[in-house]
């Protein structure tokens, strides 16, 4: 279950990996499109009764709408006022959420999420429908859907591992590289900045619309107090840590941090004591993350080694 968490995190850091580490775009708002993820996910499949498996593209997409309707209000900011925009466009997804009652369920949240089956086998009887543990032959054991969410997470963290690195050669890579070193220099060479900010915020958005529907069918509840700036906080500190732009940085990061605070949930108080400590640590031994080796995509004339 702890793995299931950090690699919750590992594959939210990878796509806000996308918007900071490669095109340079310093957001706080991360969250929103992790709460459109969910629910977007939580009322399709309450209130039409559609699987995980047809809900988890919608919710993506809808995710990716989020990042690109975020994207044009900051076009033409960079810097500490781009951050400013896109914390407060976070809060103003939270308080929508926290105030809509009638479509979000407000501070009650919205609960009975459907649990993902196994390709149409449910992992609890709810019916005459066979269950995964008679397909298999199986004594009954909750600890089979863990499993399988372990798994379920483990591959859509892959996937959008994969999707990062094959981008990152593709020339809208190369050009959110170009405007993460210069956006002046990459204006000058034809680049053009609005279509490469805009993929860099949809394509992010869409992988934390995917986390987000996963939360959402973990949970099975789900309510605005999720989706706080502390959770933007710990993904960007997840992403700076680990160093801009590394993947594996990444991972080391989530499992640094988001071990700790497990290691000390049984003291309660001091948790984020030790989540705080393990942060300056890094950035006094590391300061340019753990993982600070950023080597370009492309060389002009090849690598020498």
């Amino acid at each position: 279950d702890v793995a299931i968490m950090i690699l919750t995190y590992i594959m939210l850091g990878w796509g806000l990996n996308i918007v900071v580490g490669l095109a340079g775009l310093l957001d706080l708002g991360y969250v929103a499109f992790y709460a459109v993820g969910a629910y977007s996910y939580a009322l399709i499949a309450t209130t039409f009764g559609w699987s995980f498996w047809i809900c988890l593209p919608l919710a993506g997409i809808l995710a990716a709408f989020a990042g690109i309707l975020l994207g044009f209000p900051v076009l033409r900011l960079r810097g500490d006022y781009l951050a400013i925009v896109t914390l407060g466009f976070g809060e103003i997804i939270r308080l929508i959420l926290l105030n809509w009652y009638e479509f979000t369920g407000g501070p009650d949240g919205i609960s009975r999420i459907p649990r993902p089956s196994f390709f149409g086998f449910p992992f609890a009887r709810k019916s005459e429908e066979t269950t995964f543990h008679e397909l298999f032959g199986l004594e009954y054991s909750t600890m089979h859907r863990i499993i399988f969410l372990y798994y379920l997470i483990l591959i859509l963290a892959l996937i959008t591992n994969f999707f990062t690195m094959k981008i990152r050669n593709l020339p809208v890579g190369r050009a959110w590289e170009a405007l993460r070193e210069d956006e002046t220099a990459c204006r000058a060479i034809g680049i053009n900045p609005t279509n490469t900010k805009l993929t860099a915020f949809a394509i992010g958005a869409m992988f934390g619309g995917f986390a987000g529907s996963f939360f959402a069918t973990r949970q099975a509840f789900i309510s605005p107090e999720s989706f706080t700036f502390i959770e933007s906080a710990i993904i960007v500190a997840i992403v700076v840590l680990g160093g801009m732009g590394s993947q594996t940085g990444v991972v080391l990061a989530s499992i640094f941090l988001i071990g700790i605070t497990e290691i000390f949930r049984d003291l309660e108080q001091y948790r984020m004591i030790a989540f705080g400590g393990a942060m300056v640590l890094i950035m006094v031994f590391k300061p340019k993350g753990i993982l600070a080796n950023r080597k370009p995509t492309i060389l002009m004339h090849g690598d020498k080694k």
